[in-house]
């Protein structure tokens, strides 16, 4: 298929593809069977929704979506041991990962167990004293004081921590992938066990902790106890979803509309705090929570204290909560301070290195083991490859990875852990975490980047921009926005729909702030449109269209409402572009 818009090669390296004729025909069938826009009916197309079910998808019901929990291994098991643990005033602890994912998963427990007036202890192991994942003193120690440890996005790999916590009952409630054979937990619910059948692999640790909250309240019901209202818990599942970068479809997009509604409701004090101090004033939408809200609850594991982004989605203090949420904030510059320098790092060396391997890895001595794995995502974004970052001290590394569509990163790391060239490794498609000792880095790498290759990585062209369609600016109106936004949410595995501008001429461009570019455009005819390209001065983009010239450019990206100093006005966030004339 030729390029679209005839764009080979755009001022980010990228080849434009347009909708094949099938995409057509079934935008095409979608229109006539609705009264959609062409550009929603282009993006229902591509989300493979026929025509006859248009108008549903566009207000997906939960209730609907939501899967029978007890289709999980365990999960009556694990339910009825947590509830049986609430009832009887059992001495209950709350194991969690420290990042988004295991704070929410660890707020959902605290907040339920809080409604029905039981308590817990909250322990988020220190990412670098401890790693990732439980541990045998830790697990020890808790065992010894209490009934019921319960490991939220964890646990699943932890066969020698499990077995240490001796005198309590284990349940996992986890996604990451598993091995052959299970931990000696009481339970382990796990979408990825390898004796499931895959239909909810796509769900985070968040969504496993609401499904087993689910049957948690059914277990309740049948003998005769009301249990908590669910609904308002669902502003952390759609957080922990977005920000662990599980696919939006299927259930995953219900839980984040209806999560996102529930936010809009300001009920809970943590993310009101945080968003404050993030300067939000709406409801997030995807991009706010993965890469505004996101990065700050983070921040606490990364370089900070490992609990206090937990503390802070848990909390019902408002003092409180603006106080985790002023620190979170001043961790998060620390840490994208640090980030920073170890990218720039990174990135030399996996130059030097070449970015069309595989694999594209870099490893430095002294790394901040809080900030690989975002360096890891900047690598995979520049080179389009899958990434790992490691940070080395004394005889070992210890890193992350970030993959792309279609590799199973994962996968390649457990295979390399169990060949034994790594001390321990694991995760899912997408994101994996390994440690290596300092002597097996060249050969571990190199095993990793065969394993990735057979998988088709690194076997792939210039980078493609999909494109849904043409637009005009006078189309691009608020009205379609709005319809637009019905389609989604969109993020991870949910690809905004994105659309050509072709021909314009540059009115303005004026750059803002360090790297971020802004820029007024017309088609000579009356129709304007504003757009910002953000980071457009870290390449190629930003400094080739402030020297345009006066050339009319193709520009391309996502259309979204800017919201300033109380108007609204649609813009394009331009993501890409190519001289019309070239």
């Amino acid at each position: 298929m030729s390029a679209y818009l005839g764009v080979d090669l755009s001022l980010t390296g990228r080849r434009w593809e347009g909708p094949d004729a099938e995409l057509l025909r079934q935008a095409e069938a979608i229109a006539q069977r609705t009264d959609l826009a062409p550009a929603v009916c282009a993006t229902l197309a591509r989300a493979g929704v026929a025509p006859e079910a248009a108008e549903g998808y566009l207000s997906p019901q939960l209730r609907e979506l939501l899967p029978d929990p007890k289709g999980l291994r365990d999960m009556e098991r694990a339910a009825a041991r947590i509830v049986s643990a609430a009832t009887r005033g059992e001495r209950i602890a709350i194991f969690a990962d420290y990042d988004v994912d295991g704070g929410a998963s660890a707020a959902l427990l605290l907040d339920w167990l809080a409604a029905v007036g039981r308590g817990a202890t909250l322990y988020v192991p220190d990412r670098i004293d401890e790693g990732y994942g439980p541990n045998v003193p830790a697990m020890r120690a808790l065992a010894a004081e209490h009934d019921l440890i319960v490991c939220v996005d964890c646990g699943t790999l932890s066969h020698d921590p499990v077995a240490a916590a001796e005198g309590a009952d284990v349940v996992v409630l986890d996604h990451h992938l598993a091995g052959e054979t299970l931990p000696p937990a009481h339970a382990v619910v796990n979408p990825n066990r390898q004796d499931e059948d895959g239909r909810l692999a796509h769900l985070c640790a968040a969504g496993v902790v609401f499904l087993m909250l689910v049957e948690a309240g059914r277990q309740l019901r049948a003998a005769g106890r009301a249990g908590p209202d669910l609904v308002p818990l669902l502003d952390l599942v759609a957080l922990a979803t977005v920000a662990d970068v599980a696919p939006l479809t299927g259930v995953n997009r219900a839980l984040v509309r209806q999560g996102r509604k529930v936010m809009g409701w300001r009920e809970r004090p943590g993310l009101v705090a945080l968003a404050d101090v993030a300067r939000l004033d709406r409801a997030p939408d995807p991009y706010a929570l993965g890469f505004v809200l996101g990065p700050r609850i983070n921040a606490g594991g990364r370089v900070g204290q490992a609990d206090l982004g937990a503390r802070l989605l848990a909390t019902r203090d408002a003092a409180e909560a603006e106080a985790l949420a002023r620190r979170l904030e001043a961790l998060n510059e620390e840490r994208r301070g640090i980030e920073a320098s170890v990218r720039a790092s990174a990135m030399a060396q996996a130059e030097a290195r070449g970015l069309d391997a595989p694999l594209v890895w870099a490893a430095g001595e002294g790394w901040h083991p809080g900030v690989v794995g975002i360096v890891a995502s900047r690598l995979k974004e520049a080179a389009n490859r899958p990434a790992v970052v490691i940070g080395l001290e004394g005889g070992e590394g210890k890193g992350s990875g970030r993959s792309v569509a279609g590799v199973d990163l994962g996968a390649a790391v457990q295979r390399l852990a169990a060949e034994g060239l790594l001390l321990k490794g694991g995760g899912h498609r997408m994101a994996a975490g390994l440690t290596v000792a300092r002597e097996h880095l060249e050969p571990a790498m190199a095993r990793l980047a065969e394993l990735l290759a057979r998988q088709g990585a690194g076997a792939a062209g210039p980078r493609a921009l999909r494109l849904d369609g043409t637009l005009m600016p006078g189309a691009a109106t608020p009205e379609l926005v709005e319809a637009l936004e019905t389609a989604g949410p969109f993020g991870a595995g949910a690809a905004a729909p994105r659309f050509a501008f072709p021909a314009l001429a540059i009115r303005h461009a004026k750059r803002v702030g360090e790297t971020h570019l802004k820029l007024s455009l017309s088609d000579g005819m009356g129709g304007t449109i504003d757009a910002i390209a953000f980071g457009a001065f870290d390449g190629d983009l930003g400094p080739r269209l402030e020297a345009h010239g006066g050339v009319r450019v193709h520009v391309a990206g996502r259309l979204e409402m800017n919201h300033w100093r109380g108007r609204s006005t649609v813009q394009l966030r331009l993501e890409d572009a190519a001289f019309a004339s070239a």
